[in-house]
């Protein structure tokens, strides 16, 4: 895919902290997710797209107009979704969001019928004459993600979407964002939770201290690891991993449920069987287990990544 944010040398300082170190990034139209910890430079690298704050140094394009020439062009192009509570909490959803899209360039009529439709999108189609204050807090997140995406833009910036939120209402969100590249919609996602990336990113960036750790396809990322996974149940375990351990197999477990073995080929999966088999054991999930984005950012986080 095309880049829709192209980065050269991206620095950004403040009085005592660097928050951008030289970064380069091309960022393909899909689901990006932007992970680091708190202070890794993800909303300075936000502000930067928006035209909102200058560079020390470098350059950066956004769907292939340069911010520093035409901040006003590229912020034309882009919806943004706050972390923060940001929402006037006397008016309703409905004129909220029909706000942003006259905003957005949307003749009146035609704004109040789009947000009708963007609310309707993120499941508040009942509640859009109500006033915002009256709002659960997965309530004002939906409200803030219609109008980042009410004008039809090219790129939406989401800083922390599902900040707050209960696992349902986590869950509910980010199925919003993975349906937002059905509509043609490309997806910076920021987050320090790793799982909402690898759920529905298709590429990942990681910043770390303001230095770039990665830039990969998320698939990359998550390669197999040369280890099963066994569940054969608590009352079986002990007894598998001793007669594997026989056999000259490496077992692990981190519970009295579920071991993990290292395996080096097919003959080692056939072993695991034949055992279980012997044992006469229910065998209750046998899976090949991947990096997680927790692997990859502990190992190549702190520090100099390895890309330099």
């Amino acid at each position: 895919m095309s880049s829709i944010v192209r980065a050269r040398g991206l620095t950004k300082r403040y009085p005592g902290v660097t928050a951008l170190d030289a970064v380069d990034l091309d960022l393909p139209a899909g689901r990006v997710g932007l992970v680091g910890a708190n202070g890794a430079g993800k909303t300075t690298l936000f502000r930067l797209l928006l035209g909102l704050s200058q560079p020390d140094a470098g350059t950066v394009e956004v769907c292939g107009i340069s911010v520093a020439d035409d901040p006003i062009g590229v912020r034309s192009r882009i919806g943004y979704m706050p972390e923060h509570d940001c929402l006037p909490l006397d008016q309703t959803a409905a004129d909220v969001v029909s706000t942003f899209g006259e905003l957005g360039g949307l003749p009146v009529r035609a704004a109040r019928q789009r947000a009708s439709e963007v609310l309707d999108l993120v499941g508040l189609d009942e509640a859009r004459f109500r006033p915002v204050g009256g709002f659960s807090t997965g309530m004002r997140q939906r409200t803030k993600l219609a109008q980042a995406i009410v004008a039809d833009p090219a790129l939406v910036l989401l800083d922390e979407p599902t900040a707050g939120l209960d696992p349902s209402g986590r869950d509910e969100m980010l199925t919003l964002v993975d349906r937002l590249g059905s509509f043609g919609i490309a997806v910076v996602l920021a987050t320090h939770l790793l799982d909402d990336v690898a759920k529905v990113c298709d590429h990942v960036v990681m910043l770390d201290g303001g230095r770039l750790v990665t830039d990969s396809p998320t698939e990359t990322l998550l390669h197999q690891t040369g280890t099963v996974t066994v569940d054969v149940g608590p009352a079986g375990a002990g007894a598998l991993a001793a007669a594997l351990t026989a056999r000259g197999l490496a077992v692990t477990s981190d519970d009295i449920v579920t071991l993990e073995v290292t395996v080096s080929g097919e003959t080692d999966l056939d072993t695991i069987r034949d055992v279980i088999a012997e044992l006469e054991l229910p065998l209750h999930r046998l899976t090949n287990r991947l990096t997680s984005l927790d692997d990859v950012f502990v190992h190549r986080g702190p520090g100099l990544p390895e890309e330099a």
